[in-house]
């Protein structure tokens, strides 16, 4: 079968890229480089994420995209989960400080609301949802998590969003200071993927 089979529902080419090189190999036939793609390479609309989990996010996404395009889809949404915040920011991380995608001001605005919390008591952890739906309505979601604490100031240069102020459980740096690959072996989106990827095969397969 020539064309897309399989679109992910973004404009990042880092998640395209990470999803091509999971099932490469994987499905007889299938060529990622041409038949997994974006968002932008099919036409699929912009989703409103109005649910109130990161499980939800995904799912609204995936099953959008899929009816609109016909084909499989794959929808991811993550975010930081603070232990003494009740799991804020959430599904708000990246609109955190009333901005979407102010990094600086969503990680600065965090930083002042723990800036009391004891060393003890600063745990938290970034969270993704991965979702798989098909235009016949069936659907697989999968939750990976990466466990850290926060720090009390950015450190590194790498990596975007609260990666600065979450060092990994077991790591003496911040995600921003691990190379990529060391971040991408750990990362909460590439545990979701990693989980989510026997059903994507299977489908892929049928």
């Amino acid at each position: 079968m020539s064309g897309p089979r399989l679109v992910l529902a973004t404009h990042n080419q880092g998640k395209v890229r990470e999803l091509r090189e999971l099932l490469r190999g994987q499905v007889e036939g299938l060529d990622v480089d041409t038949q997994v793609v974006d968002a932008a390479a099919v036409g699929a609309p912009d989703v409103v994420e109005d649910g109130v989990t990161f499980e939800e996010n995904s799912l609204l996404k995936a099953r959008a995209v899929a009816e609109a395009t016909g084909l499989l889809a794959i929808a991811d949404d993550s975010g930081l989960s603070v232990d003494v915040m009740g799991g804020a920011p959430g599904i708000f991380s990246a609109r955190w400080a009333g901005r979407h995608g102010d990094d600086v001001a969503n990680l600065e605005l965090l930083l002042a609301q723990v800036a009391d919390i004891g060393d003890g008591h600063r745990g938290a952890a970034f969270v993704c949802a991965a979702a798989l739906a098909d235009p016949g309505g069936a659907t697989a979601v999968r939750v990976g998590r990466l466990e850290g604490t926060l720090l009390r100031e950015p450190r590194g240069a790498g990596g975007f969003g609260y990666d600065p102020i979450l060092q990994p459980a077991g790591q003496t740096r911040s995600c921003a200071e691990l190379e990529p690959a060391e971040k991408n072996a750990i990362s909460h989106r590439g545990q979701a993927f990693r989980a989510l990827l026997p059903e994507v095969v299977a489908a892929l397969s049928r």
